[in-house]
């Protein structure tokens, strides 16, 4: 599994990141991928070849906006005893604090404040689960809750989502009212960033609760929600505005990291079944009342453990959804925080 660690550095690269743009901007007029074309630049060789690769077999990139210094694996020196990182052929060294238990390095990124280091790291073996976690994740009220059908624990997390997003919403309305659009890009992203730090420690609490209870993980098959069905406003900019497929990957990649199962169920009538008796009920804001039984619940705490006790999709038995990069930053925090 690759992870990608973020580490603030204090080097100053502008000299070395203007050399790789014109190297950039060179390949991509001359449609060369010959490293002596390039030479006059003054870029080590190492660098200037993974410019070369990307923008050379790249057809698709027409310019270039932003650029970073690729450095490949063979140019990197790691001492884990010290932990410390070193680029010798440019001069650069790095303290880390991230998990100490990589494999390899495979690259490192630079840009003129953040080295990015990507590091192969060894999943722990699957789990055999005692039980499963069934997660309703929500637009209003607590973004995920978590329920043990067996037991009936129910855990709330991420209450505060919905406070974020009025809070800053609000914001972005008056600043465009007054015409500073800038300012309402530079607050949109001060709120992603809130709310991937926020998805990071909610994906964390998830893995660590389901390690504890020795349980796997079931997650509803969400794909399409934002396009299968006419919603409310009010509904509709929740749903846009929380990532749900952000807090899935990183539970998924949280949970194959620590060998926990996990897999998705169908997402039909979750919230509106009886965890108890399997009647349809019925759902008024977060309150669930089934009158063939009389079960009343929160309607949350019933839709997880209707999502606990609901057999995988065929497509998914046995399977972990992990195959992608993640983004860390530093002391294992990736651009928010994580495990």
């Amino acid at each position: 599994m690759i992870l990608t660690y973020k580490i603030k550095h204090n080097r100053n690269f502008s000299p070395e990141l203007d050399k790789a743009k014109r190297i950039a901007e060179f390949v991509l007029t001359h449609k060369t991928r010959s490293s002596k074309d390039v030479k006059q630049f003054g870029l080590k060789s190492a660098i200037a070849n993974q410019i070369l690769r990307k923008y050379g077999n790249n057809k698709t990139i027409k310019s270039v906006n932003r650029i970073k210094l690729t450095v490949p694996s063979q140019s990197i020196k790691f001492n884990k005893e010290e932990r410390k990182i070193e680029i010798p052929c440019l001069k650069f060294y790095t303290q880390y604090s991230f998990r100490n238990d990589f494999d390899k390095i495979n690259q490192i990124e630079l840009d003129n404040e953040y080295a990015y280091i990507s590091a192969d790291i060894k999943s722990q073996p699957i789990i055999e689960p005692k039980t499963w976690l069934g997660i309703d994740r929500n637009t209003t009220g607590h973004v995920a809750v978590v329920g043990n059908a067996d037991t009936g624990k129910v855990w709330k997390l991420g209450k505060e989502a919905l406070h974020i997003h009025t809070k800053y919403k609000s914001i972005r309305k008056n600043l465009q009212r007054h015409g500073k659009y800038g300012l309402v890009k530079k607050i949109k992203n001060r709120e992603s960033r809130i709310v991937r730090d926020l998805n990071h420690k909610i994906s964390k609490e998830i893995v660590e609760i389901a390690k504890d209870q020795n349980a796997g993980i079931k997650l509803e098959q969400l794909q399409g929600i934002r396009g299968n069905r006419k919603h409310s406003r009010k509904f509709n900019y929740s749903l846009h505005s929380w990532s749900f497929y952000q807090l899935q990957t990183f539970i998924e990649y949280k949970a194959e990291l620590y060998g926990v199962p996990l897999t998705y169920v169908e997402p039909k009538n979750t919230s509106k079944e009886c965890s108890r008796c399997g009647n349809i009920g019925i759902r008024d804001s977060k309150k669930f009342v089934c009158h063939s039984c009389g079960h009343v619940d929160h309607a949350d705490a019933n839709a997880s453990f209707n999502i606990a006790l609901r057999q995988p999709l065929e497509s998914n038995v046995g399977q972990l959804n992990t195959d992608r990069d993640v983004f860390k930053g530093n002391t294992d925090i990736p651009r928010g925080a994580t495990l």
